[in-house]
């Protein structure tokens, strides 16, 4: 009976489903034909004021990671914004969007940027009027709307149906949880995927509190938390959080919790860029939110693990570069 119990802990504690991080799924559905548009969209100046800025200005989706790697974003006009763009790949798994989270979809947040008169600088009627006026844009809408005149819902609907594309499944860790589901019996087994190095990194991820906010499937992006639990950061009147939308003292430096997806390649760090490296962020982090500094060889640790939440680029994109590799 006890040997029977063991074996019962065994399965519960080492089973995959039990792990506060869940791996990317392998493949989402999503309107292919609608994507195609939306990412012609994505990449097109035509959309801000100037014709200088598209969305891929900001989210370099094939070098950057969905990122631009600056502090802050450049808009029309050469604007300068005030916040870092967080990566675009994998945010149809975030429960908010913006650092602030005022946006409760992919919907909400692809009329932001369009609009803010520092980044694209458009309205509605000025969107419709522009690609109603190309031959191009008629020609695709019409086919993939069935429609005769470009609407403004057409527009996001197709930006976003290439967003929901735009996730980054394989990571050498999804790829460790999932050989843990497919061994629940004997999970050491899955250990070789790591190093040594890596999987000690986790195991201290998971101890000393990172868990706590990092995780779920996208390790992050499912919460709102402070930055300066403990010790507290500097406030600025500027800064994108929660303050701005909710006005309560408890909601300065209160932001949506920043996914942990392919972090190694998406620097500069935090809301305001303002941390260069890994290294750095991780010493900001364990002062300000756990109450105490890392050792350099525990910050070496988490790190090379967090390197492994490094994924694949989205089918979306491979496909196009198949497509011109095959081009005779």
């Amino acid at each position: 009976m006890r040997s029977a119990i063991f074996l019962l802990i065994l399965i519960i504690t080492t089973s995959y489903s039990f792990e506060p991080i869940k791996p990317i799924p392998e493949k989402i559905s999503y309107d292919k034909e609608k994507a195609k548009l939306g990412k012609l969209l994505f990449h097109d100046p035509i959309l801000s004021k100037d014709k200088t800025v598209s969305c891929a200005t900001c989210h370099d989706l094939y070098t950057k990671w969905g990122t631009d790697r600056k502090s802050v974003s450049i808009g029309v006009n050469g604007k300068k914004g005030t916040v870092n763009a967080p990566s675009v790949f994998n945010t149809y798994f975030n429960f908010r969007l913006f650092w602030n989270g005022r946006a409760r979809n992919l919907y909400e947040q692809a009329k932001g940027p369009l609009h803010n008169p520092v980044e694209m600088d458009m309205n509605k009627k000025e969107i419709e009027n522009r690609l109603n006026n190309s031959k191009l844009y008629r020609e695709l809408f019409k086919k993939v709307y069935k429609t005769d005149k470009i609407k403004y819902w057409q527009v996001l609907d197709a930006i976003v149906e290439f967003e929901k594309a735009l996730i980054t499944p394989n990571s050498k860790f999804d790829m460790y949880l999932k050989c843990k589901l497919q061994n629940i019996g004997n999970p050491e087994k899955c250990n070789s995927i790591l190093t040594e190095k890596e999987l000690r990194g986790y195991i201290i991820f998971k101890r000393i509190g990172c868990i706590t906010c990092h995780n779920g499937i996208n390790v992050g992006g499912n919460s709102f938390q402070k930055i300066g639990v403990i010790h507290k950061y500097k406030w600025i009147p500027s800064n994108p959080d929660r303050y701005q939308i909710t006005r309560k003292e408890d909601d300065k430096n209160v932001y949506r919790v920043p996914s942990l997806r392919n972090i190694a390649c998406t620097y500069p760090y935090f809301h305001d860029g303002s941390v260069k490296t890994l290294k750095e962020a991780l010493k900001k982090m364990s002062y300000h939110n756990l109450g105490f500094e890392l050792t350099d060889k525990e910050i070496d640790y988490i790190e090379a693990f967090l390197k492994t939440l490094t994924g694949e680029l989205p089918d979306i994109l491979r496909e196009s570069e198949r497509a011109n590799h095959e081009k005779p």
